[in-house]
């Protein structure tokens, strides 16, 4: 039985810069990278090392922890460069693209005559099971513990972000066909999420699933807050999360047998001259998905949201799980007496700061100022005000922060993903790194708890 979920507590963020609903399909760049780092706690061993010729959908390299779960190229072409770090870390694996692709074919399936181990051993071989990732510790699932629940979160609140009604129109086959493949990986319920005012979701009509409407302000969307109201995380519980996009490319796989990752890319943020959406393929180069439409000057590029997305540069590569990228002023300016005088241009949860409570419809073109310098946690209570989970934000901040594993247990840790405190973060007056001390404490419990 589906639910409303109305959340409350939150901050919208209005920036200019949404990304108006018209698509260019843009031409194959040259050059793509996939990056280990955009699979967290994974250690990769190479399949494919420089020199070798791979079609779309070979695998580049398997997870240490489980060789079954593999790694696949964009794209069709050579391995060009193993760019490697600090005590030889793998940092990217660069293909340069045949002008024609190919495809490794895996063969076309028929999804409701599968078992549920057959659709996992499909979406090993293809590399399609990083895109199934696990609550708790927000990383790839582990295919060996079986998830109470399944979960999509078709609605996305965060700053600019693509709408999906549009970004997957006309997908609906592909999409049911990858959720009835979810439905065989759990003995529980597939649960989607969409916006409760959306009359064009392509999820509208999907069979086999429990829908529900979600409405309020940010961080409504984020898969954390859904799970928390349909069906919080016990110790020892798993719950598995796959977001609308990734489900595209598990249903064409099953549909068509080629594991082919284009997206519908949103181009948001003041700095494009034409913010749309473009069509592009996961680690494609920045600079080829943006060219011609960046106003490169004094802009901070990211690939993903403005508030937990990753600064990449136009040299950089498309994030493997983003389906956007977001171009906003870079904050190099120093406000003279700033603290001194009213401020109208400027977002805050607090009425004593600002005065954006005024215009709640107004859109901001903020910089990437920080507007403060890092300093030891205010308790101020702001947190709590904005935090819709029902956990203390302060507490297991800190409790992260000294490494108690039984606090962080018992505080809520499970349910959470560092994208959860992205918008704690905006608003902290002490200017720490929230998503970088959950990220740690998470890491820490992963390695010590399992």
């Amino acid at each position: 039985m589906s639910k409303d979920i109305r959340i409350k507590k939150g901050l919208d963020i209005k920036l200019v810069g949404e990304a108006e609903q018209v698509t260019t399909e843009l031409p194959l760049g040259s050059v793509f990278a996939v990056k280990p780092d955009d699979f967290h706690g994974v250690i990769p061993k190479i399949l494919a090392k420089e020199g070798t010729e791979v079609k779309a959908g070979e695998a580049l390299f398997y997870s240490k922890s489980d060789e079954r779960i593999l790694f696949s190229s964009p794209v069709s072409g050579k391995v060009t460069e193993i760019v490697r770090g600090a005590r030889r870390k793998v940092l990217a694996i660069k293909i340069t693209a045949d002008a024609q692709q190919e495809y490794k074919d895996f063969g076309k399936k028929d999804v409701d005559a599968m078992s549920g181990e057959e659709v996992k051993n499909h979406l090993f071989a293809s590399g399609c099971w990083p895109f199934v990732k696990q609550r708790p510790y927000d990383v790839v699932a582990n295919p060996n513990q079986a998830p109470k629940a399944i979960f999509v979160s078709a609605y996305a609140s965060a700053p600019l972000a693509a709408d999906y009604d549009y970004a997957l129109k006309g997908k609906e086959a592909e999409l049911q066909a990858a959720l009835t493949a979810l439905t065989k990986l759990t003995t529980g319920k597939v649960h989607v999420s969409v916006a409760a005012n959306s009359t064009l979701s392509p999820f509208k009509g999907v069979k086999g699933v429990e829908l529900h409407k979600v409405s309020g302000p940010h961080p409504s969307g984020n898969v954390s807050t859904q799970i928390a109201q349909i069906s919080p995380i016990n110790k020892g519980e798993v719950v598995w999360v796959v977001t609308p996009q990734d489900l595209v490319v598990i249903g064409e796989l099953l549909l068509t047998g080629k594991f082919n990752i284009t997206r519908t890319i949103a181009l948001a943020g003041s700095k494009f001259n034409k913010p749309q959406y473009v069509t592009a393929k996961a680690g494609a180069q920045i600079a080829d998905v943006v060219k011609g439409n960046l106003d490169a000057d004094n802009a901070r590029v990211i690939s993903g949201n403005v508030l937990s997305g990753e600064q990449v540069g136009q040299e950089g590569f498309l994030g493997y799980y983003d389906n956007m990228i977001t171009a906003i002023p870079e904050g190099d300016d120093y406000e003279f007496f700033g603290w001194n005088k009213p401020i109208f241009n400027k977002i805050s949860a607090s009425r004593a700061l600002t005065f954006s409570w005024l215009n709640p419809k107004k859109k901001y073109d903020l910089n990437t100022n920080t507007n403060g310098e890092h300093r030891a946690f205010v308790v101020t209570g702001s947190y709590e005000e904005i935090f819709p989970l029902d956990i203390y934000p302060m507490q297991l901040l800190k409790a992260c922060m000294y490494k108690d594993l039984d606090e962080m247990e018992g505080l809520g840790a499970y349910e959470i993903a560092p994208e959860d405190f992205a918008l704690t973060e905006f608003i902290c007056v002490s200017k720490q790194p929230h998503q970088k001390i959950i990220r740690e404490g998470l890491d820490l419990m992963r390695e010590e708890l399992g």
